[in-house]
């Protein structure tokens, strides 16, 4: 498989005048995308750039991330997508692990960017949502050369260890995940038309949404900021086919009232929601008043990140994650990694084209997560005798907050920063809207006279505004082992 760039060229000499992109008003053509890339890669290259290195992106939904996003790899760049709502410290973390050589960032999030690349000495490009190529940047007429096993993205996600890490993903991993959606699992044709609500910096998104489309030659409606009345209406105005979200955005759009006069989505032919469970009630409700079917899938960073779905052309369980895609192998295996018996409770492994190469400069932890070539995905589950698998319990202390992973450690330590905290443990509790909320007990100092209000505005300022708590409670003590390990497990929210 080429350089993943090459779906954008293939599509734009097959179709260069049908619509590649929809923002707000704008239609931008894949030929004319196709001539921004190109220009991207050109400056890129002329500016110092050589295959392998590596360039962060910080933008929300918007035409210029596309253009970027394919303008590095076409360059041979590895992309580095970052959460825009990233703050300083988390900026630095990434930028620095990444060894990036750039940072492109969207204006509004411009001055948080440079203060999070003032230690890096590396270059920042502040860009407006639409990307208009200088005359003076010579094109680049066609991709850089690029194997499956070179690296395409890395892809910052963590754990309970702390720090996120790069998933190390190549043209092969993105490339073959992008095509087996497009063409095997939602059959994406020309001309169809795909909401891209998720966030193209995450995986679901970047893969589901963005390389699926264009690989297929669809129209791509890029929306920054999900609010359901809009998407509502814009399912109507634009004729929206497919659309991709997590379990809290169908939430939001089965109980928002209608916001037109007839059929809402009448052109809706599939929905796919992945991320975190999506509701038997939500499921139901949701294909019910719009007419559509929705199929849930399952995949994490690390495996591109599609690896099993509820196909179209086989019968749906609700609950249930499905079945592998095509060319992607999954088991249950027990802590000594041997298949679990039928029936029984045992760890998500995963082997296929998706997986990714490893942890970026983490051998030990690459080495721990895929130890026998089969990655360890963190998560239970239990196949019934169907061969469908359903996500019984999560073996990490990942909290998923509406789609969006926050990883306790990390927040844990930031409250360790306060003067007043002696002791923080982070869990999350049922949100019935978002799935789970972001939770912490915390035990102050003897002198400390820190209010919970005082420590979720603590917080706040430091991390990203979906990872602080919404809930802190004040106790006298954790509960805690025989090691002194503190017990999460046995923490209970306060009435």
């Amino acid at each position: 498989m080429p350089n993943i760039a090459e779906n954008l060229s293939a599509t734009a000499r097959l179709h260069p005048d049908h619509p590649a992109l929809r923002f707000g008003d704008a239609v931008t053509t894949y030929a004319e995308l196709d001539e921004a890339v190109s220009r991207v890669a050109g400056a890129l290259r002329a500016d110092g750039l050589v295959p392998g290195d590596r360039v962060a992106l910080m933008l929300p939904n918007v035409p210029a991330f596309v253009a970027l996003y394919y303008g590095v790899l076409r360059a041979g760049g590895v992309v580095v997508p970052m959460n825009p709502l990233l703050k300083e410290g988390e900026i630095r973390h990434c930028l620095a692990d990444s060894g990036a050589v750039r940072l492109f960032a969207h204006e509004d999030v411009a001055q948080q960017a440079a203060a999070g690349i003032a230690e890096t000495g590396i270059p920042l490009s502040a860009v407006g949502a639409d990307l208009t190529p200088a005359d003076e940047w010579a094109p680049m007429a066609e991709p850089s050369a690029r194997n499956d096993g070179d690296l395409a993205a890395l892809l910052y996600t963590s754990g309970t260890t702390g720090l996120p890490k790069g998933a190390a993903l190549t043209h092969g991993n993105l490339g073959s995940n992008a095509r087996v959606l497009a063409e095997r699992v939602v059959d994406v044709t020309l001309d169809d038309v795909m909401m891209a609500c998720l966030p193209l910096f995450h995986a679901f998104g970047q893969t589901g949404s963005m390389n699926a489309s264009i690989r297929r030659g669809a129209c791509l409606v890029l929306v920054p900021r999900f609010d359901p009345a809009r998407v509502l209406a814009m399912f109507a105005e634009l004729g929206v086919t497919i659309f991709i979200a997590v379990p809290t955005m169908y939430n939001a759009l089965l109980h928002h009232p209608p916001v037109t006069d007839g059929s809402e989505a009448s052109a809706l032919r599939v929905c796919v929601s992945g991320g975190s469970p999506l509701p038997t009630e939500v499921l139901y409700g949701f294909e019910e008043r719009f007419g559509c079917p929705v199929a849930e899938g399952y995949g994490l960073s690390e495996t591109s990140p599609v690896a099993s779905f509820n196909h179209l052309d086989r019968p749906r369980k609700a609950g249930s994650i499905g079945t592998p895609i095509e060319g992607v192998e999954v088991r249950l295996v027990d802590q000594a990694g041997h298949d679990v018996a039928p029936g029984e409770v045992g760890e998500i492994a995963i082997r296929g084209a998706n997986v990714m190469v490893g942890y970026w400069n983490r051998p030990e932890e690459t080495a721990e997560a895929i130890p026998d070539g089969w990655f360890r995905s963190g998560d239970l589950a239990r196949k019934d005798e169907d061969g469908y698998f359903f996500i019984v319990d999560r073996k990490k202390d990942v909290i998923i907050r509406g789609g969006y992973n926050v990883y306790p450690r990390e927040i844990e330590e930031v409250l360790y920063e306060h003067p007043d905290v002696l002791e923080a443990a982070v869990v999350g509790v049922p949100d019935e809207y978002l799935g789970e909320e972001v939770a912490a007990a915390v035990v102050l100092t003897p002198n400390g006279r820190a209010t919970e209000e005082e420590l979720r505005s603590f917080v706040k300022t430091r991390v990203a505004p979906y990872k602080y708590p919404r809930r802190i409670w004040i106790v006298s003590s954790l509960p805690k082992g025989s090691t002194g390990k503190i017990l999460k497990r046995e923490i209970r929210l306060p009435r």
